[in-house]
């Protein structure tokens, strides 16, 4: 006969209402599974989300103040309140924020609410790593050598670090997400990176706590997805391989993962399985390890939650893993046993993010001008996401608005259908990693399956290249789509006769980069682009409201584009790009941008969390002046230059805009910033 475990007062506890947690893609996700089993669903928003999807879709909402200071989403008591205010009596995490937060779990079941997830004591075993490994150890699974002590004082942290041997890890022993983490190569760096280290995790946990690890060079991240029930069944849903990452933040997960065989995956599962059921765990959980060279494994730490990556699992097994997880809490065994569950085919996913590439990932904010995602439906890409055009994306939260996931039969159908998808993502007005992740699936390792964790790093160089060729047909019909200020497409859309046919000189910025070209009507409809001596065969085919379809050199094609303000966005060749009329000389752009002002800006949206200097202060170029934290990152904000600092405009815990100058500092005056003052 089957007993509830001590952890439980009663195998069955069903409800009928849930509330998300959470915001953005996730709520929705959530919702979508709710729905399908016949549950209400509630949600609650920042004030900065009063108008976002996830309020929308749900059948009720509730307001939980302000997005800062108070963190309306880590604020448990305010959603228990609106739990009671809306009579759910269920809730659901999501992912991110307290979503692995034990207290919260315990609340929820304290306030008679079920709570969508483990217990608050499994969670409180597993998701803290220090406590989570010691387990891991004692019940003899492969971990990383490393330290996990309560002693967190700076100095024995240094000596552990020497102990182990650099390179090491640092890790926030509380929550995930690359947060609280860093990579110290020499003795040298340890304490500087330890205090940064800290700081994140105490602003994104509440816990400054670490522990230190060994770092593996290159290894494979490889995660096992398990399942459990309040019944004693556990079972494993195979693995996901996540190693394209940067800052230690998964972009490109996929499964199974090409350097797993069966019998390795055998061998992990039931590693993961016993795992969990020591701790007598129950829902959805992830086991996360590493995977050396030589097909050793090592236990890293575990997500007691739902994954953002779980779609891929989802498309190889066919199973819905937030229904699953609804059942379990309701007190239902799991439907299937482990022989039961099948594979099939390849799935990969892409986590689309407000972000920079190019400017080491720094996370953007902003409206969103014109958003169009592919089709998502059976044979299609699943993509999930919360956006419409001109929708705010706060500087807030986590800098990832979509998931674009493929299916195939091989690994390759599903690359080659996830390149193309998105390739065809229209997502302009913010900054995104859209090019860049269309670089890491079209780069020959990971068409091959060679990708590791060193992936991103030791091909950087090639995968933010610039495209010249690409750009310059780019600001070719760029010069033709700003002529239309001009009246000139305008009137070929109407079909009227234009009068210019000397060439139009045009100047603009593209994406940064200032460019001449001289435009030259030869036909109706026809024109000629000169652009760094290169010449473009222009026809118009026909122009509306968001789309030019054109021949350039006799190759019918197509792009996007929609009018911001003073800029221009376009999307051509998959590729997104930013077009701004010229309005003062590139050297005084160059200047600003570099800071040969002497006027540091901030980067981005965010608010600052630390300010290392004060007026007076004498400062080297490259020298940490402030931090401002963004999307739950920590960004430093070195000198422009070495001098004095004049003025600091800013203080800890003010809300900054991008671009905002912060800090000034006058140069020293043997340095020349200046070129013509120096003639």
């Amino acid at each position: 006969m089957t007993r509830a475990h001590p952890l439980f007062t009663s195998l069955s506890t069903p409800f009928s209402k849930v509330l998300i947690a959470n915001r953005g893609e996730i709520a929705l996700r959530v919702m979508r599974s709710a729905r399908a089993l016949g549950y209400r669903t509630v949600a609650v928003y920042s004030s900065a989300d009063a108008g976002a999807r996830h309020v929308q879709a749900a059948d009720q909402a509730v307001c939980i103040g302000e997005p800062l200071p108070a963190q309306s989403y880590l604020n448990i008591p305010a959603i228990i309140a609106a739990a009671q205010l809306s009579g759910a009596d269920a809730v659901h995490p999501g992912y991110g924020f307290l979503a692995e937060n034990a207290a919260f779990a315990a609340a929820c079941r304290d306030a008679g609410l079920v709570f969508i997830g483990p217990s608050p004591e499994a969670i409180r075993a597993m998701g803290h790593k220090a406590g989570a490994k010691q387990l891991m150890v004692d019940a003899g699974v492969p971990c990383i050598p490393g330290y996990q002590g309560a002693d967190q004082g700076a100095e024995r942290l240094a000596a552990e670090a020497l102990r182990i041997g650099y390179p090491v890890m640092i890790k926030a022993t509380a929550g995930g997400g690359g947060r609280g983490m860093r990579r110290v190569d020499s003795a040298e760096d340890f304490a500087a990176a330890l205090r940064s280290a800290q700081s994140e995790a105490q602003n994104a946990f509440g816990e400054p706590e670490v522990i230190l690890e060994r770092a593996i060079q290159e290894p494979r991240h490889i995660e096992i997805q398990v399942f459990a029930d309040r019944h004693g069944n556990a079972i494993h849903l195979g693995e996901r391989d996540c190693s394209v990452q940067r800052r230690h933040q998964k972009l490109i997960e996929e499964a199974p993962s090409p350097a797993v065989d069966a019998d390795l995956r055998a061998r992990m599962g039931a590693t993961a399985v016993a795992a969990v059921k020591a701790i007598a765990y129950e829902g959805a959980g992830t086991l996360e390890f590493l995977l050396d060279s030589a097909g050793q494994y090592y236990f890293m730490e575990m997500n007691t939650r739902l994954q953002v990556e779980h779609p891929v699992t989802e498309a190889l097994t066919g199973l819905d893993l937030v229904e699953l997880q609804l059942r379990v809490a309701a007190g239902e065994p799991l439907p299937l046993s482990q022989d039961q569950v099948r594979f099939s085919g390849h799935a990969i996913e892409v986590r689309l993010c407000a972000e920079d590439a190019d400017r080491g990932f720094m996370p953007q904010s902003g409206a969103m001008a014109l958003w169009q995602m592919p089709e998502s439906g059976p044979g299609a890409l699943r993509v999930e996401h919360a956006l419409v055009s001109g929708a705010e994306i706060p500087p807030y939260y986590d800098s990832m608005i979509a998931k674009l996931v493929s299916h195939g039969a091989t690994r390759e159908e599903a690359r080659r259908k996830l390149l193309a998808g998105l390739e065809d993502a229209v997502a302009l007005g913010v900054t995104t990693n859209q090019r860049f992740l269309a670089r890491c699936l079209a780069h020959p390792v990971f068409a091959a399956g060679g990708a590791t964790t060193g992936f991103i790093a030791t091909h950087q160089a090639d995968l933010l290249q610039a495209d010249a060729p690409a750009l310059q047909r780019a600001s070719a019909l760029a010069a033709l789509l700003l002529f239309e200020t001009a009246g000139g497409l305008r009137a070929l859309a109407e079909n009227r006769r234009l009068t210019h046919t000397l060439p139009i000189g045009l100047r603009f910025e593209i994406d940064g980069a200032a460019r001449s070209v001289a435009l030259t009507q030869l036909a109706a409809h026809r024109f000629q682009a000169l652009v760094d001596g290169r010449s473009f065969e222009l026809a118009l085919v026909a122009i509306d409201a968001h789309e030019l379809r054109f021949s350039c050199d006799g190759l019918l094609d197509r792009l996007v584009y929609l009018r911001d303000g003073h800029s221009l966005l376009l999307r051509y060749g998959g590729v997104p790009y930013r077009v701004d009329d010229r309005t003062r000389s590139a050297s005084a752009r160059q200047g600003e941008v570099a800071g040969g002002d002497g006027k540091l800006r901030a980067a981005m949206n965010g608010r600052i969390v630390a300010v290392a200097v004060a007026v007076g202060d004498r400062v080297q170029a490259g020298q940490p002046l402030l931090t401002l934290e963004a999307m739950k990152m920590e960004h430093v904000h070195a000198a422009p230059l070495s001098g004095t600092v004049t003025a600091l405009h800013v203080a800890v815990g003010e809300q900054v805009a991008a671009r905002r100058v912060v800090a000034e500092i006058q140069a020293d005056a043997a340095v020349v910033t200046d070129p013509a003052a120096a003639a």
